[in-house]
C-alpha cells in the first residue's frame, strides 16, 4: 500500500512539474510568436481572434487561427486573409476578413475589398498587397482565450506560479522528511553504538571477574598444596637436649 502511494505521489509530482514547464513554454511562445506578423511556426502565423466580425461563418473571438503566407496575386474573392489594418479605428492591428472583390486603391495599387461576414459591411480602406500577411487555413476553437488568460496576472499565478510553488512545497516537505529520517538514523546508530559499548564493558567486567575468581581459586589450591606438603615432612625438627 505504501509503495503504491509513493508511486502515485511521484506521478503527481512529475505531472505538476510537466504542467508548470509546459505552461511556461506556452507563455513564452505566446508572447514571442502569437499576434506577431514577423514570426512563424512551421510556416504558419498564429493570431488570436479579438472580435466576432467573422463569427457568422468561420471563427469567433477567442479562437486561435493559423495563417499561411500566400502570393497576393493568387488570392480570389471568397478567400479569407489576415492583413494589417490601415483603417483609422484600428490602425496597425491584425484583421482577418473575407475578400469580396479584387480592386485597386486610389494610387492604382492592386488590392482587395474585404468585409466581416457578421455585419457584411466593407472595411474602410482597400487592402493592398503589401499589407497582406497570409491566407487563413484553420482555427483552434477557444485556444486563443486560454493564451490570453495565460498572459494576464491571474493566468500567470494560476498556471505557472502556483504549480511551481506547489513543487517547491512538496520538495520542501520531502527534504524535511529526509532530514528527520537522517537524524533518526543517526540517533539510532549512536544508541546502537552505546549499547554495543555497554555490552563490551559488561563482557570485559565478566571476564575480569572470571579471571579474579580463577586467581583466587589458584591461590586457594596453592595454600592447600603447601599445607599438605608441610604435613608430610612431619613439621620442623626438634632442638637437641642439653
Amino acid at each position: 500500500m505504501k509503495k503504491a502511494l509513493h508511486i502515485i505521489k511521484n506521478i503527481l509530482v512529475w505531472l505538476i512539474a510537466a504542467i508548470a514547464v509546459l505552461m511556461m513554454v506556452f507563455n513564452i511562445v505566446s508572447v514571442n510568436t502569437f499576434d506577431r506578423a514577423d514570426r512563424t511556426i512551421f510556416g504558419y502565423k498564429a493570431f488570436i481572434v479579438l472580435s466576432d466580425s467573422m463569427s457568422a461563418t468561420d471563427f469567433s473571438a477567442g479562437d486561435l487561427i493559423l495563417v499561411r503566407e500566400a502570393d497576393p496575386a493568387t488570392l480570389q474573392a471568397g478567400d479569407i486573409i489576415s492583413y494589417q489594418s490601415t483603417n483609422e479605428e484600428n490602425y496597425g492591428e491584425v484583421v482577418t476578413h473575407k475578400i469580396r472583390a479584387r480592386t485597386t486603391d486610389e494610387n492604382g495599387s492592386p488590392g482587395f475589398v474585404t468585409y466581416g461576414t457578421t455585419t457584411g459591411e466593407n472595411d474602410e480602406n482597400v487592402v493592398t498587397y503589401s499589407f497582406v500577411l497570409g491566407k487563413y487555413q484553420m482555427r483552434l476553437p477557444g485556444v486563443g482565450q486560454f493564451f490570453q488568460f495565460l498572459k494576464t496576472t491571474p493566468g500567470y499565478i494560476v498556471c505557472i506560479f502556483l504549480p511551481f510553488l506547489l513543487l517547491i512545497l512538496i520538495q520542501g516537505v520531502n527534504s524535511i522528511r529526509l532530514f528527520r529520517r537522517y537524524k533518526a538514523e543517526q540517533l539510532a546508530e549512536i544508541e546502537a553504538r552505546r549499547e554495543q559499548e555497554k555490552a563490551e564493558l559488561a563482557a570485559q567486567r565478566e571476564q575480569l571477574e572470571a579471571e579474579r575468581q580463577e586467581s583466587q581459586k589458584m591461590m586457594a589450591e596453592l595454600l592447600q598444596l603447601k599445607k599438605e606438603l608441610a604435613g608430610k615432612d612431619g613439621g620442623p625438627p626438634e632442638p637437641p637436649a642439653v
